[in-house]
């Protein structure tokens, strides 16, 4: 974290402390160091996450290197804590932050319930912290049970540390004692440009025997006050004014003690307090009973877990895991939102001052691919949900100020809060325009029914709005502009699938117009992106993109390493040619392509990385940046040397789609995305591609962002798929047209 790498010697921040002297009198007084360092995020790869099936709980907890990381609240896009451990001290020869002196292993009670056990022993040997973490479901509350045990019989002190970042940041924070609770509030203008207040208030079933509040890493911070001379010296009730604080309150303990902490939120001092006593006088047992039987409903009423997966520990659990992460993306005021992670992406790099929106916003073809998964295992209540979002919120009726740009009507931004378009700032809906997110949009309405008149005439404004711009858009990958095969692939199933709502509403003028246009694009994407003149293999393949559709020319692409040939640079962006149905699983242009894109190389990784153990990864596309530093294992925000993407599970879910549709088996693919999963069953963004850096192991999560939602989405549909023998989200209808 910024705060404590500046300060502390990378001592790290923390949201729950321990150790302060037994007995100490109540505190009292104001800090006046104002206003601390600057604030960050944790690192984006959480071990653990989860919320309550039940709407009467907006709170969503993640941890991250073993200690609580982001705590959302009110909505899945407002984060309001950087993070929270315990501190251990034996108050004469060492302090230990627990994160970074303890050895983590991180265990699931019940592979149904997204409740999480995180056991921390120290690397001395001399103690173990063990906390079991779910949410309140009748209240804003995150809830943890702590067993802290003395393994060498020493006696020790334990501190709770909260870092808040309220409303989003961590710049603008109030402290204050009250009652027994540390309470910290911020006020941010956030969307709609409207101002939110958030209030937390931690309380414990012990009781705190001394607290603290101060600004990071000053003298009132109380890890800089235990880490000089192993005891709590400055104590103080509140601080003098806004600014980046940090809290802490002693727990008693003695050599085997347990205990519960309840982290409540409200808009007012009041309600945040209410909320932690709530789920106190509860009683973790009541509280954790509730939370597991509304998530072992929900796992249940899904369809069972197929055979590809079931015989599997771990490919079964990442699959009900992912299930599950997929309804935890939801939000709970604005259902079918569903963000595309509960991360920022080496967030751990990533100024946390203030909202940083990092993956909690709404992608449209984030949307789409967690939808498809979860009608592939049995949720079509939430996959219709999100189509209405789309529809209903998302869809921008007449033009619209984007960040840099205007969305026209019949689009859709890159992105928005979970509160769709209206009130969102420019900044809020992001830079560009990508066609095939709209094209996601109407296949989702397609694929759930949504045919209806009302959705209909929004539908038809958006195809019309695809045939007069595209083909031509910003990619997947959200980085270049041109035709691009995957693009293209959807704009064409797109235009398919409007076709049939428009039949479905008597509009068979229209229908025909689209359908025209679609064979038109498909007959023309090969003089467009298919090169004979390229660098790899046979030299004839689909290339990533072209600008000016003459994949034949000497025109270049740039990255941050130079400039390269447009034919030299490809991607397995063409599958989605076979994925929805516009192209045969036999097409002899698409099986040429898949080896020389396969073998490009950048010169530090090939696209395809086999591991020793069988597991097949994918870079996105040769010269990708989007990744860690090989020198330093810096995240990418940092910008440093030598940055290079890493290894995308969710590109092994896709190729096991396209060796499915020809017949052959795509277990190794099924196997290399569970194999990629971290410690809580999450598929991540990127898995490390080398062995030579000490920060990340080989085919292990780096920092970028886990669980990736779109990843979990492909793991659901490739498992049912498996067993199902043929694509579950192949376009019926494209199929059908095409012959495929």
């Amino acid at each position: 974290m910024i705060r404590w790498k500046a300060v502390l010697a990378c001592a790290g921040a923390g949201i729950l402390l321990a150790g302060a002297l037994p007995g100490t009198a109540v505190a009292s007084g104001t800090a006046t160091d104002c206003c601390g360092g600057g604030a960050s995020w944790a690192t984006g790869n959480k071990s653990a996450l989860g919320t309550s099936t039940t709407s009467a709980s907006p709170v969503w907890f993640t941890v991250a290197g073993g200690v609580t990381s982001e705590v959302f609240y009110p909505r899945a896009d407002v984060p309001n804590t950087q993070d929270m451990q315990y501190v251990v001290t034996d108050g004469s020869s060492f302090v230990d932050l627990e994160r970074d002196a303890t050895n983590h292993v991180v265990s699931m009670p019940d592979e149904k319930a997204l409740q999480y056990t995180v056991t921390n022993t120290a690397k001395s040997g001399k103690y173990r912290i063990t906390t079991d973490y779910v949410t309140d479901p009748a209240r804003a509350t995150l809830v943890t049970s702590t067993r802290f045990q003395s393994l060498d019989g020493g006696s020790y002190r334990l501190y709770l540390l909260a870092n808040p970042s309220m409303a989003g940041g961590g710049s603008n924070d109030n402290a204050w004692w009250d009652n027994g609770a540390l309470l910290a509030s911020g006020t941010e203008t956030l969307f709609g440009g409207t101002a939110t207040t958030v209030v937390s208030a931690v309380r414990v079933s012990t009781g705190f025997t001394a607290h603290d509040n101060g600004y990071s890493g000053a003298a009132s911070d109380c890890l800089a006050d235990l880490r000089a001379d192993k005891n709590l010296t400055n104590q103080f009730d509140t601080v003098s004014g806004t600014g980046n604080v940090v809290q802490c309150g002693q727990i008693p303990v003695g050599a085997d003690t347990t205990f519960t902490v309840a982290l409540g939120y409200g808009g007012t001092a009041a309600a945040a307090s209410s909320a932690a006593s709530g789920s106190l006088s509860s009683g973790f047992a009541s509280v954790s009973a509730s939370y597991r039987s509304g998530w072992n409903s929900y796992a249940g009423g899904l369809k069972p877990a197929p055979a590809s997966v079931s015989g599997d520990t771990q490919r079964r659990r990442a699959y009900y895991v992912a299930a599950m992460a997929l309804k935890t993306a939801e939000d709970k005021q604005h259902p079918g939102a569903s963000v595309a992670g509960l991360a920022t992406p080496w967030g751990d790099f990533t100024n946390g001052d203030q909202l940083n929106d990092g993956y909690h916003r709404v992608w449209g073809r984030d949307l789409y691919q967690q939808a498809t998964g979860l009608l592939a295992a049995g949720d079509s209540a939430q996959a219709k949900r999100m189509a209405q979002f789309l529809w209903n919120s998302q869809w921008i009726g007449s033009p619209t100020a984007g960040d840099g740009t205007t969305y026209p009507a019949g689009s859709f931004p890159r992105y928005s809060p979970v509160s769709g378009v209206a009130g969102a700032s420019a900044q809020q809906l992001g830079c560009c325009e990508q066609l095939d997110q709209d094209a996601d949009a109407i296949l989702l309405a397609w694929l759930t029914g949504l045919t209806d008149a009302s959705t209909y005439a929004k539908v038809k404004t958006t195809a019309n709005h695809l045939v007069s711009t595209g083909p031509d858009t910003t990619e997947r990958w959200e980085e270049q502009y041109g035709k691009s095969p995957s693009s293209v692939a959807a704009e064409i199933a797109g235009l398919i699938a409007a076709g049939a709502i428009a039949r479905a509403n008597g509009d068979t003028a229209s229908a025909s117009s689209w359908e025209s246009t679609a064979d038109s694009w498909r007959n023309s994407l090969a003089g467009w992106t298919v090169t004979t003149s390229g660098y790899w293999g046979g030299h004839t393949y689909y290339e990533r993109l072209d600008r000016a559709g003459n994949p034949n020319d000497t025109a270049t692409i740039c990255f941050d390493e130079g400039c390269f040939y447009e034919h030299d640079v490809t991607d397995f962006g063409f599958l989605d040619l076979v994925r929805l149905g516009i192209r045969p699983a036999g097409d002899a242009t698409i099986a040429n392509s898949v080896a020389p894109a396969a073998a490009a190389s950048d010169g530090n990784s090939a696209m395809q990385v086999t591991l020793p153990n069988g597991d097949v990864y994918f870079h996105r596309y040769p010269h990708d940046n989007y990744g860690e530093s090989t020198a330093n294992c810096g995240g990418w925000p940092a910008g440093g040397a030598q940055r290079f993407g890493r290894l995308w599970p969710v590109l092994s879910g896709e190729r096991g789609e396209y060796e499915l549709a020809n017949g052959r088996s795509a277990a190794v693919y099924l196997k290399s995305m569970a194999d990629s999963v971290n410690d809580g069953y999450f598929v991540p963004e990127q898995v490390w591609d080398r062995s030579d850096a000490g920060c990340f192991g080989l085919g292990r999560p780096t920092g970028s962002a886990g669980p990736l939602m779109w990843a979990e989405g492909q793991y659901l549909r490739l498992a049912q798929s498996i067993d199902a023998g043929h694509n579950l989200d192949t376009p019926s209808i494209v199929k059908a047209r095409y012959g495929t």
